[in-house]
């Protein structure tokens, strides 16, 4: 497994089991918060190398994590990618603006979502034996 460890933060099951595959078929670890609320202290506990966050999360919503996240020395020096399905203008914007690095709109394209991680974090080798 990667050492480039990526923390989602994202409250539908059935999303964050589609990172998961995406993710780990791309050599990356992963780890995960399910609402606004643990999300912070899953990012203190994890210190993961990239964050991945849904704007729209139960228990307050993705802006007060971005936030949260931006407001801590320890966790602002780590790259977060928003997604979200929420079609509003000036999402993309107010999301770079807040310290996110990248924006996505849900339904992301892998291809697309793997490239952001890639610029903020580099590639994964695949270890030999994979191969």
């Amino acid at each position: 497994m990667s050492d480039k460890k990526i923390l989602v933060i994202e409250d539908d099951a059935d999303v964050r089991l589609g990172y998961q595959v995406v993710l780990k078929a791309n050599n990356y670890a992963t780890c995960f918060a399910a609402d606004a609320m643990c999300a912070i202290s899953e990012a203190r506990k994890q210190q993961p190398d990239l964050i991945i966050l849904d704007l729209g999360l139960p228990a307050g919503d993705g802006w007060i994590v971005l936030e949260k996240l931006q407001a801590s020395t320890q966790l602002a020096v780590i790259p977060v990618i928003v997604v979200s399905g929420r079609q509003l203008p000036g999402n993309k914007a107010l999301a770079l603006r807040s310290g996110a690095k990248a924006f996505l709109q849900k339904p992301w394209d892998d291809e697309e979502l793997l490239a952001l991680i890639e610029q903020q974090v580099g590639r994964v080798p695949f270890p030999t034996a994979a191969r």
